[in-house]
């Protein structure tokens, strides 16, 4: 219950990142690469990225599904 009131906060306050989640969730296939990029206001960034398996695609559905 806490996860789903946090969810719909977040989503009040940045409505184009589950539209975002729903366009990247139904383009993800194996061998897709997602990338993540996080900017502290301090300028430092922390990147990381990870290869699609197909044992991923299933979970990867869901949290774009979950977005709605």
């Amino acid at each position: 219950m806490q996860l789903k009131n946090s969810w719909a906060t977040f989503t009040r306050n940045h409505p184009k990142f589950p539209k975002f989640l729903q366009a990247a969730g139904s383009a993800i296939r194996p061998d897709t690469i997602i990338e993540i990029k996080v900017t502290t206001p301090e300028g430092k960034t922390i990147e990381t990225n990870l290869k699609v398996r197909e044992s991923d695609i299933e979970l990867v559905r869901n949290l774009a599904g979950s977005a709605r």
